[in-house]
């Protein structure tokens, strides 16, 4: 009895111990990926769609055996049971690939854990060969993809003593010989929210001196020795890295850590690493939803600001979807903590007292609830921020109420004042832009205000006409300023006084009118009256006299009288003048005042003249050549200077001998003669006289020069020359001519330019000082007789190179323009004044003007200077010589050798 009682004893405190052992495991089942780091080994570079890598170990802490997963690389799938497979062909350019893969646990909290596929072989951010799962490899009959599979993990590995990847610090190249590829360091991915325990590994540094001495390893950097101090420590035994509490991404993402290897004595084995630790996000947060409005600051109690929204998919028409509203805080609380209120039913929140100021408080924050069950069950909340808008509930202010400024008169555009105003709404809004009008005070709109372009609270006033200080010595102007929109409550509206005074300036005087038309006969006597063109002054008020002068008057026809303004012809006009213009000459009259500084004003004088037949009729054509056989007619030209009422029809006779030899009509339009040879002259040159005449008989004689050659028709040749009709045989014999003078004008001047290099040297060197004394011993005979070389006199021009010679024709300057000989004898004496002002100022006229400098009088002669200008006054000298020089010289023994006309 007692050795069962104690079996059933024995057999309750089992099952009491494995009932235990199963609620004790349940409750140590942490949900998540059963190992912190995945590593797939792989023994091919290229991976091909459909090859599985291996699996993924993940619990749920429940009796689901499938779960969702999803990857941060499209190229890589994982499938429900935990199948990771390749998606698309992958090839491992550097070894590796490195990305993430994530699912949620039975709460909806997303777990990640860090993939590696890695190259059999290939080292780099590989853990220990101790450390990482082992893989094996299958290749099936049918199927040419490359499977691999995890068996299972390390046995070294538990959540205790996870694996980590190894980081080696980079290998020194030798010269200039860049880093591999392989050697970028990679970032270390740590999972926030961890729980733990604390410290936890996260990774490992190692130098690959460390198998040749003793090396310590430290971290630096944000998190190590910097704020946050502490949360990463590393061992400085083996470099094992240590994060020592949960990370939180939504506080920082990454923290950037700096790696050192130091030897036992202190100096650098390694250049410091970069380690960038990136923190995984988990899902540890709840959405939150946010409205955004606006409330005009001027907007009426009960207006509608925004209305919220909330959604509950349980049961409709039931209390477990029945949403209440309510307002749970607001801030600011000023001016009142109950400016908002919330329909409970709709979600409209209106606004429920006044005391909107943007100026004041431009935004708030409202904390809405939404909560089921009619409000009492399930909630959520949401932040409303409502931006209080601009209204126009601020009327610009002048800064100043009156201005006063002085403005001279006639000005168009001037600046008269810049008024500023105030405005306490938004600023570069509609309702802070100001608007500026004039309501009083101008009358005649000679005034304008406008804004500025950048500053819209200036307006600027100037005048859109000049002032008259004559007619308004004073300007009062009100003005009003308004926003572009209409203000949004009821303003007043400032206002501001300008006073704007005249300034009295000096005004030309003006004439009436500004251009004036006369009409006068061409031929208007000398001192005959044109017209009397006068101008007022003003300024009447300072009572100035008004005083004229011609300004302009280009032919010099016109003068007026200075105290009148009365215009008379001082020369003779002209309608054929170059300075008419269609029958119109115009000239400028000045009207000035007496002022200390006199302002003058200009009136335009503008005559037109009438044509009187004053020019008889020229031929053009004065030279010609004809055939004294069979003769062909000439066509000469007839020109007239006057209008068409004095010209045309002409009529033409010969005179004098040209009657005998010479026939002479008009053509059939009476504009052109039809001259013709009537007998047979002996070839020669011969003078042909016309007298032509216009329609009212004025007439000219004009003269023809003809030239008669022997030929006949219409060809002239003259002896070897053609005159008409040349012929190519012609042209050639005279180009050949042409070119023969050339030749020979060469040959001339080689010839002259090798004879001046014979010459040995000149007469008179440039150090000769002697004096050159001829003896003339006979009559008749003089200089011609001596051998001279006129070179020497040209020998201070030539040194004088500053001396401009006009020996020659200018070629650069125009010449003028001469006056043609007139019709009317009685126009003779202007016609020669004009030619001579002409000629005066022509540079091409002949005779030129050569300046020829001889100073040459030799280097230290003794002999003083033979000028005659001074010998009467240069002292007592003896002449008496001169009476034995001969006849030549005894009108010099005369003058002044004391001869007998000092007698008389």
């Amino acid at each position: 009895m007692g050795t069962a009682r104690f079996a059933v004893w024995s057999f309750l405190i089992v099952v009491f111990q494995v009932s235990a052992l199963v609620i004790a495991e349940e409750a140590t089942c942490v949900p998540g990926f059963q190992s912190d780091m995945l590593i797939f080994k792989v023994t091919r570079r290229h991976l091909r769609q459909g090859t599985r890598l291996g699996k993924v170990g993940f619990t749920h802490c429940t009796d689901h055996t499938r779960f969702l997963f999803i990857s941060d690389d499209s190229r890589f799938m994982v499938q429900t049971d935990g199948t990771l497979m390749v998606k698309r062909d992958v090839v491992l350019h550097e070894g590796h690939k490195h990305f993430f893969i994530h699912s949620w646990d039975s709460q909806g909290r997303r777990m990640s854990a860090p993939v590696t596929v890695l190259r059999h072989g290939h080292h780099h951010g590989e853990p220990h060969e101790n450390h990482h799962q082992n893989v094996e490899h299958h290749h099936g009959h049918s199927n040419h993809h490359h499977r691999t599979e995890v068996h299972s993990a390390n046995k070294t590995e538990d959540r205790s003593n996870p694996l980590v990847p190894v980081l080696h610090f980079p290998k020194s190249g030798e010269g200039m010989r860049r880093r591999k590829r392989d050697w970028v360091i990679p970032d270390i991915s740590v999972a926030e929210n961890n729980r733990g325990p604390f410290p936890q590994k996260i990774s490992q540094i190692r130098s690959d001196k460390g198998k040749q001495k003793k090396i310590y390893y430290s971290i630096t950097g944000p998190g190590a020795d910097q704020p946050p101090v502490g949360l990463f420590i590393m061992d400085r035994e083996n470099g094992i890295l240590y994060v020592t509490q949960p990370l939180d991404r939504e506080k920082q993402a990454k923290y950037m850590l700096t790696a050192h290897a130091v030897d036992e004595s202190g100096g650098n084995a390694e250049a410091p690493m970069e380690i960038v630790v990136n923190v995984i996000d988990q899902n540890d947060n709840k959405p939150l939803f946010t409205f955004l409005g606006e409330v005009p600051e001027a907007s009426p109690i009960g207006s509608e600001v925004i209305t919220v929204l909330a959604t509950d998919i349980d049961e409709p028409y039931t209390d477990n979807s029945e949403i209440r509203y309510r307002i749970l805080s607001q801030d600011p609380k000023l001016p009142s903590d109950s400016l908002f209120a919330i329909n409970p039913v709709t979600g409209v929140i209106r606004l429920g007292a006044s005391g909107l100021d943007r100026e004041k408080y431009p935004k708030y924050t409202l904390v809405v609830q939404a909560g089921d069950m009619v409000g009492e069950g399930l909630s959520t909340e949401a932040k409303v921020i409502l931006t209080v808008t601009d209204s126009n509930d601020n009327a610009p202010v002048f800064t100043e109420t009156s201005y006063e400024v002085t403005v001279a008169e006639n000005k168009v555009g001037a600046l008269v004042v810049t008024m500023s105003v105030t405005d306490d709404d938004e600023p570069q809004s509609l309702a802070w832009n100001a608007k500026f009008k004039i309501i009083a005070g101008d009358p005649r709109g000679l005034f304008n205000i406008t804004t500025s372009g950048n500053n819209k609270q200036e307006g600027i006033i100037t005048t859109v006409k000049g002032l008259d200080f004559e007619k308004t010595s004073k300007h009062t102007l009100l003005v009003t300023v308004e926003n572009e929109v209409p203000f949004a409550i009821k303003l007043p509206t400032s206002t501001a006084t300008v006073v704007v005074n005249v300034q009295d300036v000096n005004e030309p005087p003006v004439f009436d009118p500004k251009e004036k038309f006369v009409s006068k006969p061409e031929n208007l006597p000398v001192d005959s009256d044109v017209t009397i063109y006068t101008a007022s002054d003003p300024d009447t008020a300072r009572k100035q006299k008004v005083m004229y002068k011609i300004i302009s008057d280009p032919a010099g026809w016109l003068e007026v009288e200075k105290d009148t303004g009365e215009i008379k012809v001082k020369s003779a006009m002209d309608r054929e003048f170059h300075f008419v213009k269609d029958d119109k000459y115009t000239a400028l009259i000045g009207a000035y005042d007496n002022d200390n500084i006199p302002a003058t004003g200009t009136g335009t004088l503008i005559i037109k003249l009438e044509d009187v037949n004053d020019n008889a009729p020229t031929i053009e054509e004065r030279d010609i050549a004809v055939c004294n056989k069979e003769s062909v007619p000439q066509l000469l030209s007839v020109m007239d200077k006057d209008g068409p009422g004095f010209a045309a029809p002409y009529s033409v006779s010969l005179q004098g001998t040209s009657k005998a030899n010479w026939t002479a009509r008009m053509n059939s339009t009476k504009t052109g003669i039809i001259l013709t040879l009537a007998t047979a002259l002996a070839p020669d040159d011969y003078t042909v006289v016309l007298r032509v005449a216009d329609n009212l008989g004025l007439e000219q004689d004009s003269t023809v020069k003809a030239k008669v050659c022997a030929c006949t028709g219409g060809e002239v040749i003259c002896g070897d020359r053609v005159a008409a009709g040349t012929g190519l045989p012609v042209i050639l014999g005279i180009l050949g001519g042409l070119l023969l003078l050339l030749l020979l004008v060469l040959l001339l001047l080689l010839f002259v330019r090798r004879r001046r290099g014979e010459k040995k040297e000149p007469l008179l060197q440039d150090d000769d000082i002697r004096d050159n004394i001829y003896y003339y011993d006979e009559e008749g005979g003089g200089e011609d007789d001596q051998d001279y070389d006129l070179s020497v006199l040209h020998r201070g021009l030539d040194n004088r190179p500053e001396v401009f010679r006009n020996d020659v024709v200018p070629n650069f300057m125009p010449a003028p323009q001469y006056r043609p000989r007139p019709a009317n004898p009685e126009e003779i004496g202007n016609f020669i004044d004009d030619n001579l002002k002409a000629a005066d100022n022509d540079p091409t006229a002949p005779p030129y003007d050569s300046l020829l400098v001889f100073d040459y009088e030799g280097g230290g002669s003794d002999a003083g200077s033979l000028s005659s200008l001074n010998s009467s006054s240069s002292g007592d000298h003896d002449y008496d010589c001169l009476n034995e020089w001969g006849p030549r010289f005894k009108k010099l023994a005369d003058m002044y050798g004391g001869g007998e006309d000092d007698m008389l």
